[in-house]
């Protein structure tokens, strides 16, 4: 076995046999492992060959799969460097969720463009904002007022009207409105050297919030990550409020908060 502290490093950040590169689920297994010491000095950014790459002490970084890890734009790269400039005496990859993504981009989604895009697309016959309550009041209220803007922003900019039902039982949202986000998200898909990068954004964001409307919202900027983030806990937040705060949902919520947090900033980066 190699004695190269960066060689040991990405054997405890790749992922196992069978297990999917995937930022969120990266995260929890390293939670349970002891964190490698700090093995470098300076994390800088520099551009190398039409890209830019990620360099520790001069040496060019590598991600889990040992691809080169470099990014299409150097605010992006910048970006990265500072989560590992931030590390102090050991590397947290909690405290690195823009480096989590990355990785997963460049070993993972560059490679499957058509099957992340078909994963976000599919949101669009379970998505968050179409399932509303039919009571209480407040709640009802709460949802619409978080949900309704949404709805408008996919009506208007991605020419989608999607179909609203009370309760879990599904509804079959209409051909033209599938049809319009799975546009939208190929759009995405298709967006040059950095289309990787957008997409994987994408997708965490949606898989976080639940929602592929709530994540286009936040791409086209007509949501903030923050108002993102609080449409997709309306539910949670209005049953804390009756039953009192789950301290550990808490704590889970932070956690993949930075993980929002995260995407929407290496969206911004490189979209």
């Amino acid at each position: 076995m190699s004695d190269d502290p960066l060689d040991a490093l990405l054997n405890e950040m790749a992922p196992r046999d069978g297990e999917p590169i995937d930022p969120a689920a990266m995260a929890r297994r390293d939670l349970q492992k002891a964190l490698p010491k700090r093995f470098y000095k300076e994390a800088t950014a520099q551009a190398q060959n039409g890209a830019f790459v990620l360099l520790l002490d001069g040496r060019g970084a590598k991600t889990p799969a040992r691809n080169k890890l470099a990014l299409p734009t150097l605010a992006a790269a910048e970006a990265v460097a500072a989560e590992w400039a931030g590390q102090d005496d050991v590397i947290d990859p909690l405290a690195m969720p823009l480096t989590r993504i990355v990785n997963s981009t460049i070993d993972g989604v560059a490679r499957e463009m058509g099957a992340t895009a078909d994963e976000i697309a599919k949101f669009a016959g379970s998505d968050l904002v179409c399932y509303r309550a039919g009571e209480p009041e407040a709640l009802v209220r709460a949802q619409a007022a978080a949900w309704d803007p949404v709805l408008d922003f996919a009506r208007e900019r991605l020419g989608a009207r999607f179909i609203c039902a009370e309760g879990v039982i599904f509804v079959e949202q209409p051909e033209p409105a599938r049809r319009a986000l799975k546009e939208a998200v190929g759009r995405v898909a298709q967006g040059g050297p950095a289309a990787p990068f957008a997409l994987a954004a994408l997708h965490v964001m949606t898989t976080l919030t639940g929602s592929a409307l709530i994540a286009l919202a936040v791409a086209h900027g007509e949501l903030t990550p923050e108002d993102a983030w609080a449409a997709a806990h309306v539910d949670e937040d209005f049953q804390m409020r009756i039953w009192g705060a789950d301290e550990e949902a808490l704590r889970r919520r932070a956690r993949r908060w930075k993980e929002m947090e995260a995407a929407a900033m290496l969206w911004g980066l490189v979209a």
